[in-house]
């Protein structure tokens, strides 16, 4: 696994040394340019964590260099600016551009490791907060006390020590990605990126586009292998890879590096694939839709995510750490669920996973009302189908009841209307009920029916 990787623009060679050896002490691997030229070569043999970025250079200045690398949308990483003789206009315009700081010289090297922890901790936690807008909320340690859950998270303990690929399989919505990204805060690469890449993304020319990247005149654009150089990639719904982009990605996994499209310099790949499907890879090998050699590289570690109805026992945990989720991090109302709809969502068959208990409860928090979530309001949310009943001469009798409780109600209308039916006569009734005389004086008894008054 790499380190993080910072790159210093300077003309002056003093410079570049004393920072580059300071950083290299504090456990960076660091690269150097004395130039806006050797910068841009720097950027295509390899993306940087961190640029820091002299102004003044002799062949081009480091606020060209700035707007040069800021037209692709984005910059490649956090830029730091420094200066010996810089003017406030100058900073207001590399901050413009998406510097993250500016630093004069002569440089406080404490400063200097200062802006530097902080602009990697500030991309950090953007990248966080771009997964987090585009995915369920990122759970670090999947919720649950069950022994499913306990026996799964020590799992992703143990294979996280070690620096192998993962096939994690399970049903839409089971948790896959919550357990990838579990995987990755309990290894040595946490500190480094989390890459989410859908595969559906990886069609026709645009595979080594996404996968590797392109080179473009002065312009390098990175792709997703790079971008997670050092951490680990996500490969989301792998099944669905095509053909084509499944022989690209074998082909860089076999040589251990690739080219940009463009490039010509090869990239070395260092980073762990984690790969989530819910699909039988082995079938999908065996009916020729999935290479077997990228099936085998990718099942080193195989992982069963199971589905919700398997851990239920799991539901409350699951309720109690959405409904915090959803107050705290977009400021909806508060409610508890009744101990009542606590029992039927444990015996809910959730065809939809945890991802259908999430919306159900972002849901009911946002229509609902009252500091209490009741049964009623949670059937109504989920669209059950009403309550199972059927008709008796004594009215309903309800299946969503305890089994006592129905069997006794049932019992009554049913011998009520034998009673009626023989108009009284408890030999033709035991009878056509298939009881002795005496067992059945006594169930008429214990349920309060009276034979007189039907004769």
């Amino acid at each position: 696994m790499s380190a993080t990787h910072i790159l210093v623009v300077d003309d002056e060679p003093d410079i570049r040394g004393l920072v580059k050896e300071i950083l290299e002490d504090e456990g960076y691997a660091v690269a150097v340019a004395e130039n806006g030229e050797a910068a841009r070569h720097a950027l295509r043999d390899r993306r940087p964590d961190l640029i820091l970025l002299d102004i003044w250079m002799p062949d081009v200045d480091g606020i060209s260099l700035l707007k040069e690398w800021a037209e692709d949308d984005e910059l490649p990483c956090p830029v730091i600016m420094m200066s010996g003789h810089g003017t406030v206009e100058t900073a207001v315009e590399a901050t413009r551009l998406g510097a993250y700081d500016f630093l004069e010289k002569p440089l406080s090297m404490a400063k200097l490791l200062l802006t530097v922890e902080r602009a990697l901790e500030a991309d950090k936690l953007q990248q966080e907060n771009i997964g987090l807008k585009r995915r369920a909320p990122q759970v670090h340690e999947p919720v649950g006390r069950s022994a499913v859950m306990q026996r799964l998270r020590e799992q992703v303990k143990r294979i996280a020590q070690h620096d192998t690929w993962v096939l994690i399989t399970g049903e839409a919505g089971s948790g896959r990605e919550t357990f990838a990204r579990y995987l990755h805060s309990q290894s040595a690469r946490k500190e480094r990126p989390f890459i989410d890449l859908s595969v559906s993304s990886l069609a026709g020319g645009n595979a080594a586009r996404e996968l590797f990247g392109v080179e473009e005149g002065e312009h390098t654009h990175y792709g997703s292998l790079e971008k997670a150089s050092g951490g680990t990639l996500l490969l989301d719904e792998v099944a669905d890879m095509e053909w084509e982009a499944q022989s690209k990605l074998l082909g860089a996994l076999d040589s251990g590096s690739f080219l940009r499209v463009g490039g010509s310099e090869p990239v070395r790949i260092d980073v762990r694939i984690v790969a989530i499907t819910q699909r039988n890879l082995e079938e999908e090998v065996r009916a020729g839709r999935f290479r077997e050699d990228l099936f085998y590289h990718l099942n080193v570690v195989p992982l069963n995510i199971p589905p919700l109805d398997e851990h239920a026992e799991d539901v409350p945990d699951l309720l109690n750490f959405y409904l915090d989720y959803f107050a705290t991090h977009e400021k909806l109302p508060y409610r508890r669920f009744s101990v009542g709809a606590q029992n039927f969502l444990r015996n809910y068959g959730w065809p939809g996973n945890v991802r259908e208990l999430k919306n159900l409860v972002q849901r009911v928090l946002i229509l609902g009302a009252g500091d209490e979530i009741s049964q009623k309001e949670v059937e109504s949310a989920l669209g059950a189908p009403p309550p199972v009943q059927i008709q008796t001469l004594d009215g309903l009798v309800s299946f969503d009841q305890p089994l006592r409780q129905a069997r006794e109600k049932f019992e009554k209308a049913y011998l009520d209307y034998q009673l009626e039916k023989h108009q009284g006569n408890v030999s033709k009734m035991a009878k056509e009920a298939g009881m002795e005389r005496t067992h059945l004086y006594r169930k008429l008894r214990s349920l309060g029916i009276e034979i007189k008054e039907r004769r």
